[in-house]
């Protein structure tokens, strides 16, 4: 009797402890509820690029800085995309792939165009009346040009532009000097097109190409950081005055992060103050006292030219 009682225990302690060590583990539902929450309303980054006009190294620097700005300011997370060249810049803002574009006037345009409700939002204060400067290899023969006239001197010279879709080193370039008289078809060869503006001081600099133009702000920026030899390379003429950079917003973001979010985009950049040193320094690489506000209509001659030209369809 005593065995069978013992046996009758041993068997019930193990039913007990199996029932017992068999159970899941609680789980703390605070906290899981907590994870889902945090995967479920993670915000997705506000996409910046630029037409890449200007040294890679530079505009990371730049953009690099005028993103954690915006994050800040914005309270959402904004990366910056670099892209190969200006077309891609343009096909990136058509596709969604950017959200914010830092554009040349030409380029401006042809995103716009296709992207209904695109606003242009902010330009520099330097961008209402923009140049574009004429350079010289100091072994052409040629010397500072007096008047739009005088461009006939070009004629039998080499000559590169930038990027092909640049405002300031290509199309509006090309329009005064066909207002002018001299056509693409006057110059020796075939015309360059560099890809960039610094590219295009570099091989007039060299001598490879007699003239060239360019942006006025890259052109004084180098000249003041000493980035070029003046006894090599030298101004020559200033095309007139036209509306150049400007940034462009897609109406997808007012979508994603909430009505009037452009808005607030559009007030943050004109929130830059140089008396912030942090602030300082992101115009001062922007070559610019401040972002003033611009509007889609600023750039109908722009378009025009470019019908002109054929780089607006």
């Amino acid at each position: 009797m005593k065995n069978l009682l013992r046996s009758t225990c041993c068997l019930l302690a193990i039913s007990l402890f199996s029932c017992t060590t068999l159970q899941p583990p609680a789980q703390d539902t605070d906290a899981t509820q907590s994870t889902a929450d945090t995967e479920t309303t993670a915000v997705e980054p506000l996409i910046a690029g630029a037409i890449p006009d200007q040294d890679p190294e530079k505009l990371q620097r730049l953009y690099g800085l005028l993103a954690d700005y915006l994050s800040e300011t914005l309270e959402v997370p904004v990366e910056y995309k670099p892209v190969t060249d200006y077309r891609a810049a343009v096909t990136a803002f058509k596709v969604g792939d950017l959200d914010l574009v830092w554009f040349g006037g030409l380029t401006g345009v042809q995103a716009r165009l296709q992207v209904d409700g695109a606003q242009a939002i902010a330009q520099r204060n330097i961008d209402t009346e923009f140049h574009s400067v004429l350079i010289a290899n100091v072994n052409s023969g040629l010397d500072g040009l007096a008047s739009a006239e005088e461009l006939t001197q070009l004629k039998g010279k080499t000559l590169t532009f930038g990027s092909e879709s640049s405002t300031s080193g290509r199309l509006m370039p090309q329009y005064f000097l066909e207002q002018a008289g001299v056509n693409l078809e006057d110059f020796q060869g075939e015309v360059g097109f560099s890809g960039s503006h610094d590219v295009t001081i570099q091989l007039v600099e060299a001598g490879t190409y007699d003239v060239g133009m360019l942006s006025e702000e890259v052109w004084e920026s180098r000249l003041e950081a000493g980035e070029f030899d003046t006894n090599k390379v030298k101004e020559i003429w200033r095309t007139p005055a036209y509306f150049n950079y400007h940034w462009v917003i897609s109406p997808a973001v007012d979508e994603r992060y909430g009505e009037g979010f452009s808005e607030k985009v559009q007030a943050a950049l004109f929130a830059l103050d140089p008396k912030n040193p942090d602030h300082a320094e992101i115009l001062d690489l922007f070559s610019a006292e401040s972002f003033i506000p611009t509007t889609n209509e600023n750039y109908i001659g722009i378009e025009t030219v470019g019908r002109k030209i054929g780089k607006v369809q």
